[in-house]
């Protein structure tokens, strides 16, 4: 499948910017199942300083923002060609070692309430794939999905105890909780095309575990399936943070995002 994405980031700082420089992780990867055809990023009030790959094999840009700007516009747009691969990656790779995706982290880490359900997953005859299914499921059952009742530093015991939450805290509650059974796991950021709409909500966010035999499979829990044609994968790490679009640094002001508008749809591809 041929998916066209077009991305806009409009953020506001309170005040006029001495020194600013945000860290934008808003390039798709180059990954089995997808080719990027071509992808820009287009900025106002900033610049490019450098592009990298991060510890995650994630394409990261750093762009500095023009001194006493007060607004800045981040817009990206290009093609992707997807494949359905039953959300299976594959073999893992990185700079980072395997056990690393086993660790906790503050996002990740259960507490009473997950550890309650890491008994109940336990006690389940199911193994390997079949029970990281079932917990994808488990999770969906007793987190409803509702916006507004989360924000990006809320961690996915207290997203579990609340029993509300969005894409972001169902892969954080998912990974934590594979993590606690021994199974490495991580972060996506990315797109999905939902098939009634060309503006998406915004972005998505889902979680891969690793499973012996098959490498690196992905777990969409707000949506209750595996990854297919219709995701593209941008960035991954142990949780949001290690994956967020937009993070940055600035001297005397604080950002805050206004408006991400996503839009993402099928294109025709031309036989030869």
């Amino acid at each position: 499948m041929r998916l066209s994405i077009r991305h806009t980031t409009r953020y506001r700082f309170d005040t006029p910017v001495v020194h600013a420089l945000q860290r934008l992780r808003l390039t798709p990867k180059e990954t089995q199942g997808q080719e990027i055809l071509e992808w820009e990023m287009e900025y106002e009030n900033a610049h490019p300083e450098l592009t990298y790959e991060d510890q995650h094999h994630n394409t990261t840009t750093l762009v500095s923002v023009e001194s006493g700007s007060q607004e800045v516009r981040v817009t990206c747009h290009g093609k992707v060609d997807t494949h359905d691969h039953a959300g299976v990656i594959g073999r893992h790779a990185g700079h980072l070692p395997l056990w690393s995706f086993q660790g906790q982290t503050d996002l990740t880490r259960p507490g009473p309430g997950m550890k309650k359900l890491l008994k109940e997953i336990e006690k389940s005859e199911d193994s390997g794939l079949d029970r990281l299914h079932r917990l994808s499921a488990t999770i969906l059952e007793r987190v409803e999905y509702q916006t507004g009742t989360t924000h990006s530093r809320t961690s996915a015991e207290e997203s579990f105890a609340s029993a509300h939450g969005v894409c972001q805290d169902h892969a954080h509650i998912f990974i934590g909780s594979a993590r606690a059974l021994g199974i490495p796991a991580r972060y996506v950021s990315g797109y999905l095309m939902m098939n009634d709409r060309i503006d998406q909500e915004a972005s998505h966010a889902w979680a891969e575990a690793h499973v012996e035999g098959l490498g690196w499979v992905g777990f969409d829990i707000s949506n209750g399936i595996s990854p297919d044609e219709r995701y593209v994968r941008v960035a991954t790490g142990r949780d949001y943070r290690d994956a967020a679009p937009v993070t940055g640094i600035s001297f005397g002001t604080t950002s805050t995002v206004l408006e991400v508008d996503v839009a993402v749809e099928q294109q025709q591809i031309q036989q030869q």
